[in-house]
């Protein structure tokens, strides 16, 4: 079902059009190396061995890149069934309650992102330490976000490297910088992995922004509505010849 969604600015168009663009991207790239594969593979019992895994680093960044997008447009999958059962005030009420709790967990998975990122990139994580409150220990900072914790060299695997994509000689640059001038064989881990916190930041921002548009009445809800229903009603039309 086409997205009822329409940027209204020359920003929001190219915005809209680059997000489009990248995800036909990765999809048309994902495609070239699989088919390229199975050709060497049936065709000339050889293969790209780094085919696979390239593959599969680009479908987490087209799930994780699309999954923005489509809070976007309105093209997440949901249910509306009991919500519907309330009038239009009540409905603003459930999605707005909704948006809240998605921003509160899009929240969570990003700081998750980010740490889990951060080593892997040379970079500190979110500050988690421990008080005491009473008899009882608690680990502040790890839910929330309160600040970097110190740089900590010791901890940091900028050296990581994935299993089979080999580094690009025009990559090299990055070897001084993040390897202390150790070269790297296949392309270290923190550049597929930084679809994490970039995907989860572009998310929550993306719920926040919907959220928005919620609460001013320019949306209705997160989700898609009654996309079967309306796919439905296309194809009456379309065999009426309308």
């Amino acid at each position: 079902m086409a997205s009822s969604y329409e940027p209204k600015t020359p920003l929001g168009r190219f915005v809209n059009e680059l997000e489009e663009t990248v995800i036909a991207l990765l999809l048309g790239v994902m495609t070239l190396i699989t088919f390229t594969n199975v050709i060497l593979r049936y065709g000339f019992n050889t293969g790209l061995i780094w085919g696979l895994e390239m593959v599969t680093f680009l479908f987490a960044w087209l799930v994780l890149f699309g999954a923005s997008y489509a809070v976007k447009v309105t093209a997440h999958l949901g249910v509306d069934v009991i919500v519907n059962l309330f009038g239009p005030r009540g409905r603003k009420v459930f999605a707005l309650v909704g948006a809240i709790i998605c921003i509160g967990y899009s929240f969570l998975v990003f700081k998750g992102s980010w740490d889990y990122w951060a080593n892997f990139a040379n970079l500190p994580g979110s500050r988690a330490y421990e008080v005491m409150l009473g008899d009882r220990t608690y680990d502040v900072g790890r839910w929330f976000f309160t600040g970097f914790e110190e740089m900590r060299g010791t901890s940091y695997r900028g050296w990581y490297e994935v299993n089979d994509i080999p580094l690009p000689e025009w990559l090299r640059f990055i070897e001084p910088i993040m390897n202390d001038g150790d070269a790297y064989e296949k392309i270290p881990r923190f550049i597929p992995y930084a679809i994490m916190p970039f995907g989860m930041g572009l998310f929550l921002f993306r719920i926040v922004q919907a959220t928005v548009r919620i609460y001013t009445g320019e949306n209705k809800t997160l989700i898609v509505s009654h996309e079967a229903e309306e796919a439905i009603e296309d194809v009456k039309h379309m065999n009426a010849g309308d």
